[in-house]
């Protein structure tokens, strides 16, 4: 029987997709809207989505679909409950950013601990050029080496971070679920880490129980010194919060590749903090094409998987 394969926001990944090897029908959408969604998979068997929602109430109008690809790791816009209740299997991919998402933490890193944007905006001021010596002195430098890393999450990502940052000659503490009672050998209590680090790291999916994670409370324990870098989801953190904590000098400065909507149709506040020690990137720090490639090549083996009887990177 031939498989029926809709991915219904193609256009979010840079990559050649090579055909599964099985009788299949595949259908290509560059995007999605969410009152597209039902008639895209009223007939397929499998759906592969990027981030368009996939939630209970529409899924239960396409009883055809077997199987969710989803083809990032964060699977926080599928409605996992009904799938388990309903028999739908969800694969995502792991892995695949081992190396990416980690290079662009310590380029964010870097680059607000050895404040480039500060020094590139008084070298084109002209500042260099008026100083009375060869160099200047106008920003504060501080180094990698010796500071204390603050890491919240510790999967797949964590681990590689916690690697490039003992390479650093960072002090690495990984932070034990909030508000948990017990600590774990190995692990730090949660506001132990943030009164502790120099920059804290978030590496952790966003559930109920995460959301906002990082608020006023928390910006309130950190060292006024501190930097707060979140390649994970935006709304891990409460932005309201974060400007404030900026803004009032609270902490020292943070590095986002995420926003709490994306993209920002209706603009964020985030985008207007026009200031030197933060920086926004568009969501990219999974994005590099090598990357990329790990994730369209996984993809079809976890659908290749699935058509076998064997499904692999199922989410429980």
């Amino acid at each position: 029987m031939s498989e029926r394969i809709v991915f219904l926001d193609r256009k979010s990944i840079i990559a050649d997709i090579r055909a599964p090897a099985f009788a299949h029908a595949w259908i290509d959408h560059d995007k999605t809207g969410p009152d597209e969604v039902l008639a895209r998979i009223q007939d397929a068997s499998i759906v592969v989505s990027n981030k368009v929602k996939l939630p209970g109430d529409i899924l239960a109008q396409a009883p055809g679909v077997k199987m969710i690809a989803v083809c990032a790791t964060g699977t926080d816009n599928v409605d996992l409950a009904w799938c388990r209740a309903n028999g739908v299997i969800v694969s995502n991919i792991r892995g695949y950013a081992v190396h990416t998402l980690p290079e662009h933490v310590f380029m964010l890193m870097l680059a607000l601990r050895r404040n480039l944007l500060g020094w590139r905006e008084d070298v084109r001021a002209g500042l260099w050029e008026k100083a009375d010596q060869f160099c200047l002195f106008t920003r504060t430098i501080h180094d990698l080496h010796g500071s204390t890393l603050g890491l919240i999450g510790l999967g797949t990502l964590g681990r590689s971070v916690r690697r490039i940052a003992e390479a650093f000659g960072m002090k690495v503490r990984v932070a034990e679920h909030k508000n948990a009672a017990t600590v774990r050998e190995g692990y730090t209590a949660f506001d132990t880490v943030l009164r502790e680090a120099d920059v804290i790291s978030l590496h952790t999916p966003l559930t109920p129980e995460t959301r906002h994670m990082i608020s006023a409370r928390e910006f309130g324990l950190m060292k006024p010194s501190a930097l707060l870098i979140n390649t994970a989801r935006g709304n891990l953190v409460d932005e309201a919060a974060l400007i404030e904590a900026l803004e009032s000098k609270r902490i020292a400065g943070a590095g986002f590749d995420v926003l709490s909507v994306e993209p920002p149709r209706e603009g964020n506040p985030l985008l207007e903090l026009d200031l030197p020690n933060f920086i926004l990137t568009p969501h990219v720090a999974w994005a590099s094409r090598d990357a990329m490639q790990i994730m369209a090549d996984q993809l079809i083996d976890n659908i290749e998987a699935f058509v076998a009887r064997a499904p692999r990177n199922v989410v429980s």
